[in-house]
C-alpha cells in the first residue's frame, strides 16, 4: 500500500441535489443561496451533532464519512426530514430535494480524502434513492434494521455501473404532503390512496384527438396504447395498463388525483393531429405529486413513420424517468409492429370492441382481429388476441361449438407465438387454449413466459393466477397473481372478473369472509350479468348464509333464466375437478337448479 494510506471499514453518505442544472439554468444566484444555507443551518451541523465529517462536496453533492452506520442513518434521516420541513414553504420547482445513499464498506483513505469501492457503492445507491429519501446498500441495513425503528421498503437487487455483483437496495422516504407513502388500498381498492411503487412508475393517459374527425379516435387510442406497451416491456418501470388509465378517456383531468387514484408518481398525457398523410403527436411527462413538467417535445412525420415517432416518444419518456436503463432495455422495448398501417388501425377498433365483455361486441372484435390479419398475415398481435377473443366465446357462452371453438383458438395463438416470440398477448392466448385440453404444465409456462416478458403485464398475471386455480387446482398460488393484476390496472373496467375469480379461488380455500368481499365488489360492475352474483351466492351458500345466497341466485336468474349446474359444467371446459366439484357444490347449496 502506498505511503501514508490505510484502509479501515466506515459509513459512507453520497449525497446529491435532484435537478440540480435546472435549478441552476432558472437562477443561479438564488439556488447557491440556498444550498449555502441549507449547509450551514442544517446539514453541516447535524454532520457535526452525529459525529460525522463532510470530506469533500462537489458543487451539488457532498461526500460524508462516519464512524457508526446507525449515526450516518440516523443523521441523513435527520437531514431528509429537515429539508422536507425547510422545503413547505418553498415552491415546489424552486426547492432543493437530496438524494442520499448510504453504504457500510471498506475504505482506503489518503489525506482527508477516501477512496474504494465502498464510495462508489454509496455513489451508486444515490442514484437508485427517491427525492427526500434514502437508499441503504443490504450490508448497512442488516446493521441498522433491529436498531431503528424505521419502515424500510425492499427494493431489490440492482446491476450498477463499475460494481461485479448486484447491490441488493432498502429504501426509505419521509412523510410529507406531496410525497407519502400511504398504506396500500389492497386488491380490493376503495378511497385509501395506493401506495407508490419501489421502483418509477407511470400511467399514460388516453392522447387527445385533435384532428376534428371522431373516426380518427381509433388512431390517438392506438399511439397511446402502443407507448404504454412499449414502457411495460421494462422490467425496471411499473406500468398502470391500459385499461385503467384509459378510463379518464374524455374528462378533464386533475394529474394529481390521477397519481393518487392510480397510485403512480409520472403521468403522461399527450395529443394526436393527423391531417392527411402528415401526423403530430405531442406528448410531455408530469409529476403527478408536485404538476412539473418534467419534458415535453413534439413528432411531425408522415404516416409511414408513425412506428419511429413512437419508439422516439416512448425513449424520451424512459430517459426522463429512468436514466438507469440500459441500451439492451431501450432494445427491447421495440416491439414488431404490423407492416400495414391499416393493419394496425383494425386491430385497434377490435380492442375497443374486445373490452366489453358481450357477443355482440365480442363477434365485432373477431371480425375486426380477421381484417387486421388479411392486411398483414404476418401480424402476430392480431393473432393473439383473435384467439384470445375466440376463447372468450367458449368461457363467457357465447358459442355452443365449443370444440370447433378451441381448436381455432389454439391453431391462431400457436400461429401468434410463431410470428413472435416475445409478444405477451400471444403466450396469454395459447396457455388459455392449454387449459381447454387439459395440459396445465404448459398452460402455466406459457403464462409464466408472458409476464417474463412484460412484468408490467396486468392481463398475463391474471393468466396465471388463473391457471393455477382453474387448471392445477392451486388456489393458494394464484393469489399472488390475481393481486399483482388489480395493482397493475386499479381501474381496469375487467377488473370485476379478477375480483370474480379471485373470490372463487378463497371460497374453494375456505376464506369465506374474503370471498364474500370480492365477490361482493364484483358484483358492483355493470358488465359481469349473472356470473359475479353466482359466485357470490357460493361463497354465501357455503359460509352458512343461505337467505343472502338464495337472493343472489334470483337477481342472477333475472338476468340468465336458464342457467343450472349442468350448463355451468359443460361451460368450464378444463376446469380441475375438484374445484369444479367445490364450485359445483356450492352453486346447489345456494339454491342453483340442476
Amino acid at each position: 500500500m502506498v505511503e501514508g494510506t490505510q484502509r479501515r471499514l466506515a459509513a459512507i453518505v453520497s449525497a446529491d441535489v435532484v435537478g440540480y442544472s435546472r435549478l441552476m439554468g432558472a437562477d443561479e444566484i438564488g439556488t447557491l443561496a440556498a444550498l449555502n444555507a441549507h449547509r450551514s443551518e442544517l446539514i453541516d451541523l447535524l454532520v457535526a451533532k452525529h459525529g460525522g465529517r463532510i470530506v469533500k462536496t462537489t458543487g451539488d453533492g457532498l461526500l460524508l464519512e462516519f464512524p457508526s452506520i446507525v449515526t450516518a442513518v440516523e443523521c441523513s434521516v435527520a437531514v431528509q426530514n429537515g429539508m422536507t420541513e425547510r422545503n413547505a414553504a418553498v415552491e415546489d420547482n424552486e426547492a432543493l430535494r437530496f438524494r442520499v445513499g448510504v453504504h457500510l464498506g471498506d475504505i482506503i483513505v489518503e489525506g482527508d480524502d477516501i477512496f474504494g469501492d465502498g464510495v462508489n457503492v454509496a455513489a451508486r445507491l444515490e442514484g437508485l434513492s427517491e427525492p427526500n429519501g434514502l437508499a441503504l446498500s443490504d450490508d448497512a441495513y442488516r446493521q441498522v434494521r433491529d436498531r431503528m425503528d424505521i419502515d424500510w421498503q425492499d427494493g431489490g437487487e440492482h446491476e450498477v455501473k463499475n460494481i461485479v455483483r448486484p447491490v441488493h437496495v432498502w429504501r426509505w422516504s419521509p412523510r410529507s404532503a406531496l410525497e407519502t407513502v400511504h398504506d396500500a388500498a389492497g386488491p380490493l381498492g376503495g378511497n385509501s390512496p395506493l401506495s407508490l411503487p419501489d421502483k418509477p412508475s407511470i400511467a399514460v393517459l388516453p392522447f387527445d384527438n385533435m384532428s376534428g374527425d371522431p373516426e380518427q379516435e381509433f388512431f390517438a387510442d392506438g399511439i397511446a396504447e402502443d407507448v404504454i406497451t412499449a414502457l411495460s416491456r421494462f422490467s425496471s418501470l411499473f406500468v398502470i395498463a391500459r385499461n385503467s388509465s384509459f378510463t379518464y378517456k374524455g374528462q378533464a383531468v386533475d394529474i394529481a388525483k390521477v397519481g393518487r387514484d392510480l397510485g403512480v408518481r409520472y403521468v403522461v398525457e399527450g395529443s394526436v393531429r393527423k391531417a392527411g398523410n402528415r401526423v403530430r403527436i405531442t406528448a410531455q411527462l408530469i409529476d403527478a405529486a408536485s404538476g412539473n413538467h418534467l419534458w415535453a417535445d413534439r413528432f411531425d412525420g408522415a404516416l409511414d413513420d408513425v412506428f419511429d415517432l413512437q419508439d422516439q416518444i416512448t425513449e424520451k419518456i424512459i430517459v426522463a424517468v429512468a436514466p438507469e436503463v440500459e441500451a439492451r432495455e431501450r432494445d427491447r422495448a421495440r416491439r414488431k409492429q404490423p407492416n400495414n398501417l391499416d393493419a394496425w388501425g383494425f386491430l385497434q377498433r377490435g380492442l375497443s370492441h374486445s373490452y366489453r365483455l358481450n357477443k355482440t361486441d365480442n363477434d365485432e372484435a373477431i371480425r375486426l382481429f380477421r381484417e387486421a390479419i388479411v392486411l398483414d398475415p404476418r401480424f402476430a398481435a392480431a393473432h393473439a388476441h383473435l384467439a384470445y377473443a375466440v376463447w372468450s366465446t367458449i368461457s363467457f357462452g357465447f358459442t355452443e361449438d365449443i370444440a370447433e371453438a378451441a381448436a381455432g383458438a389454439r391453431s391462431m395463438a400457436e400461429t401468434a407465438v410463431t410470428l413472435d416470440a416475445n409478444e405477451p398477448m400471444a403466450h396469454l392466448a395459447l396457455g388459455r387454449t392449454y387449459l381447454l385440453t387439459s395440459e396445465i404444465e404448459m398452460a402455466l409456462a406459457e403464462n409464466h413466459k408472458a409476464i417474463a416478458i412484460n412484468a408490467n403485464f396486468a392481463r398475463g398475471h391474471h393468466g396465471l393466477g388463473f391457471a393455477y386455480y382453474y387448471g392445477a387446482g392451486q388456489a393458494e398460488s394464484a393469489l399472488p397473481h390475481f393481486d399483482a393484476a388489480l395493482r397493475l390496472s386499479p381501474r381496469d373496467p375487467w377488473r370485476w372478473i379478477t375480483l370474480m375469480v379471485k373470490g372463487s379461488a378463497l371460497r374453494f380455500l375456505g376464506r369465506y369472509d374474503a370471498a364474500i368481499e370480492h365477490c361482493q365488489q364484483a358484483c358492483l360492475s355493470t358488465d359481469g350479468g349473472h356470473l359475479p352474483l353466482l359466485n357470490l351466492a357460493a361463497a354465501l351458500a357455503v359460509a352458512g348464509r343461505k337467505n343472502e345466497a338464495s337472493l343472489a341466485v334470483v337477481r342472477a336468474m333475472q338476468i340468465r333464466p336458464s342457467f343450472t349446474i349442468s350448463d355451468f359444467r359443460n361451460r368450464l371446459v378444463g376446469m380441475n375437478e375438484v374445484c369444479l366439484d367445490h364450485y359445483a357444490s356450492s352453486l346447489r347449496k345456494a339454491g342453483v337448479p340442476e
